[in-house]
């Protein structure tokens, strides 16, 4: 077989491929026996019918198709390997010229990664917010706690601001009581916003068995967009209570004794939380600064698809799972269809571009996934799922996945490096210590989908091996 490679683009070649009749044999023997196994000829049993006996009967053609179809993927990926090459998706294919018992001869187009320059990335300097926890914000986390713990009791008095009140509600459009316009026994907190504009006058300073009518604009059902009469009655004022802020407050809400270890704690976790997120934003900024530095052409299919992927993630799964639709969406966000539709081509070009810089970072700095490393992330990825580590080896297992999960793990390492390189201040002009946040920094990259490349191909069984045993291990400090 003779191949030879031809630049379209930077990101797409044209595979000029000869291949010598004789290396079509296997793939003919191939076809004879399978069309034997599918074809009745009489006076030949099933299965022993001579290659003659099909050429007359069906015609050479018919065997030579099936023939080439088979062999095809093999001779390709025989040319991709002998080419270097590293494809994306799958191949255009041509059949130029098939002469009988002399040659096979066919192109293959196909988008390829491009190749990526890696700049000296040691200048970078990004400034990030300083970790800051005041008073204040302990004693709105405090606040928050205390909330929780609030236990209501009808009063019987009339509502104002803070009260749940029980209300039976009855809406009107152009003086027909709507179908879906009727609810009983809805307890509302007023102020919280959560129902009908209006509503919160309405009831405030009505007792139980008070009513009252207002007007509003529907936000959702058989007459949304349109003005409302809204009769409403409230059937029972109830006051919440909060539990007063002292040691029996803190014995209550928490493992403490007293509430000053209880905001002590707080204080420590608000910190943590806080270098957290001082952590993610240096890894966003100098992520958004690497990719400043680099020019990297994307094929045109490979962002198509992944623009209908993102979109198609969108509708069907995080807005299917509210019940919201694409268009109810975007009246939500105030966007038009125009600029949802660019936002998302940007989103999902700086995802691709993110992961060819990652992974030619991966080789450049010789880095690889290790066994611990790679039970770690799936741990991670496992609880975020809502599964057992077992499970989600497995479903990543069945589904080929294993790939993407040693990239994921490989891009987050290629990420901590330049972090690690980069001159990372807060707003104050203080040098920023990112050590302590090592195993968070590799964890907030987000990448696009794509094909594997074949190098990643080839060690998806040994890769399978590592996260079922890793699975196992999960399963294990699960239970311990």
């Amino acid at each position: 077989m003779k191949s030879a490679v031809e630049t379209l683009n930077p990101t797409r070649v044209r595979l000029t491929v000869e291949v010598p009749f004789e290396e079509l044999k296997p793939s003919l023997d191939a076809a004879y026996k399978k069309i034997n196994q599918q074809v009745t000829v009489p006076g030949f049993r099933k299965g022993k019918i001579p290659a003659r006996v099909i050429d007359q009967r069906f015609g050479r053609g018919a065997v030579l198709e099936e023939a080439v179809n088979d062999a095809l993927p093999k001779f390709y990926t025989e040319a991709v390997n002998e080419g270097e090459l590293n494809p994306l998706g799958q191949p255009e294919v041509d059949i130029t010229e098939l002469k009988d018992n002399e040659l096979l001869a066919f192109t293959a187009e196909v988008d390829v990664r491009p190749a990526v320059e890696i700049p000296d990335y040691s200048g970078i300097e990004v400034t990030v917010d300083s970790v800051e926890v005041s008073d204040e914000d302990i004693d709105k986390a405090v606040e928050q706690l205390r909330d929780r713990f609030a236990t209501t009791s009808a009063v019987e008095r009339a509502a104002a601001e803070g009260d749940i009140v029980v209300v039976d509600l009855e809406a009107k459009v152009e003086g027909e009581v709507l179908e879906d316009g009727v609810a009983t026994g809805v307890n509302y907190t007023i102020g919280s916003g959560e129902l009908l504009e209006g509503i919160d006058e309405a009831v405030t300073g009505l007792e139980a068995g008070g009513s009252a009518t207002f007007t509003s604009e529907l936000k959702g059902g058989s007459a949304k967009g349109k003005e409302a009469e809204v009769s409403v009655k409230v059937s029972e004022v109830k006051a919440r209570e909060l539990p007063e802020l002292d040691d029996d407050f803190a014995q209550l809400a928490s493992e403490f004794d007293t509430l000053e270890e209880l905001r002590g704690d707080t204080r420590g976790r608000l910190e943590r939380s806080k270098k957290f997120d001082q952590a993610t934003q240096a890894q966003e900024k100098v992520l958004d600064a690497l990719l400043e530095l680099v020019e990297v052409p994307i094929p045109e299919k490979l962002l198509e698809d992944e623009i209908q992927t993102r979109k198609h993630n969108l509708e069907h799964h995080q807005l299917g799972q509210m019940g919201l639709t694409l268009d109810a969406y975007l009246e939500m966000q105030e966007k038009t269809a125009e600029e949802f539709e660019a936002e998302l081509k940007e989103q999902a070009e700086k995802g691709i571009k993110t992961q060819f810089v990652l992974d030619e970072l991966v080789n450049k700095e010789k880095l690889s996934v290790g066994q611990e490393e790679l039970t770690e992330h799936l741990m991670r990825r496992a609880q975020s799922s809502g599964m057992s580590p077992d499970q989600f080896a497995q479903a990543v297992v069945e589904g080929g996945q294993v790939p993407m999960l040693v990239g994921e793990v490989a891009r987050g390492k290629a990420l901590a490096v330049v972090v690690e390189a980069a001159k990372v201040v807060d707003d104050k002009g203080e040098t920023v210590d990112l050590d302590d946040d090592e195993d968070e920094t590799g964890e907030t990259v987000e990448v696009t989908s794509e094909e594997p490349t074949a190098e990643e191909s080839d060690n998806e069984a040994e890769q399978a091996a590592e996260v079922a045993e890793a699975a196992d291990k999960g399963g294990d400090k699960a239970e311990g």
